[in-house]
């Protein structure tokens, strides 16, 4: 996997943010450690999990301590099992307890969410669809969040509101109607994707006409995406959203949309269990 220079701009302001908070004026408790110590340590996942947050953890031991070495046994992306080894560390033994915390907390949030995007990945691995995340992340940790979407097998939507339109029911009433919203839209920045969200299949007719690029059909029942899927033939994607879980999600791709958005993608991410421990 690789990062965008925009992943790797913020990686080093997220780890350096993250190291201030959590070390402050310095860590008191390394300091009961002779400064000269050396140490060796071994990291290992508790539980199975889709790997995430390789160069975040090198990032933190480099701005704490550039003499301490790291080996890896896994990459981003790997499905790992119980109390496998992910990698051993060694260096000054205060720069290895200092930064513990704040790398396994990078690599726990960003691998739970790849983690969880493999799982609802697996689900639909028989139709063409693709998985969708959304803006629904941790402030600060957008564009990890998004490079660990990646890892887990599914795609990202727009990064921001800069970088394409989603224009929603708000939008729409403020705008004037599906069509004035969409000619905007083309004004404003030609060439940008526009995309409208519709709640009937009334409102898809009048998106399609307007010339949206992409349409998200929120919250329609099966038969209306089907419905929507042979109306549109192609003349935009279509993109299925709201409530989507993995009990509902095989029977929506099934529909013939193109892309479905889950929030749960990010929001909904649990911590993988990590651990590092001294070897002695």
């Amino acid at each position: 996997m690789h990062l965008t220079t925009t992943t790797q701009k913020d990686l080093k302001v997220s780890v350096s943010a993250a190291l201030a908070e959590d070390v402050g004026t310095g860590d008191i408790t390394a300091m009961l450690i002779p400064e000269g110590e050396k140490a060796r340590a071994r990291v290992i996942t508790r539980e199975p999990a889709v790997i995430c947050g390789v160069d975040w953890v090198n990032e933190v031991f480099a701005q704490i301590d550039s003499d301490v070495t790291l080996n890896w046994n896994v990459s981003d992306g790997d499905l790992v099992t119980p109390n496998q080894t992910l990698f051993e560390l060694q260096g000054s033994a205060r720069a290895l307890l200092t930064g513990e915390r704040t790398a396994l907390n990078f690599m726990q949030l960003l691998s739970g969410t790849a983690t969880i995007c493999r799982e609802y990945a697996d689900i639909v691995a028989h139709t063409g669809v693709r998985l969708l995340d959304t803006r629904k992340t941790i402030p600060g940790l957008r564009t990890a969040q998004k490079y660990a979407v990646t890892c887990g097998g599914c795609h990202n939507h727009r990064i921001g509101l800069y970088d394409a339109f989603l224009i929603k029911e708000n939008h729409i009433a403020a705008s004037g109607g599906i069509a004035n919203a969409v000619a905007r839209a083309h004004e404003i920045a030609p060439g940008k994707p526009v995309e409208v969200e519709v709640e009937s299949l009334e409102e898809l007719n009048i998106a399609l006409t307007a010339g949206a690029d992409i349409i998200m059909l929120d919250n329609f029942t099966l038969d209306d995406m089907r419905t929507g899927v042979k109306v549109t033939q192609g003349r935009a994607k279509l993109e299925a959203s709201g409530n989507v879980s993995k009990e509902t999600l095989a029977g929506i791709a099934e529909t013939g949309v193109d892309y479905i958005s889950i929030g749960a993608l990010t929001k909904h991410a649990r911590a993988v269990d990590l651990s590092m421990r001294i070897v002695i």
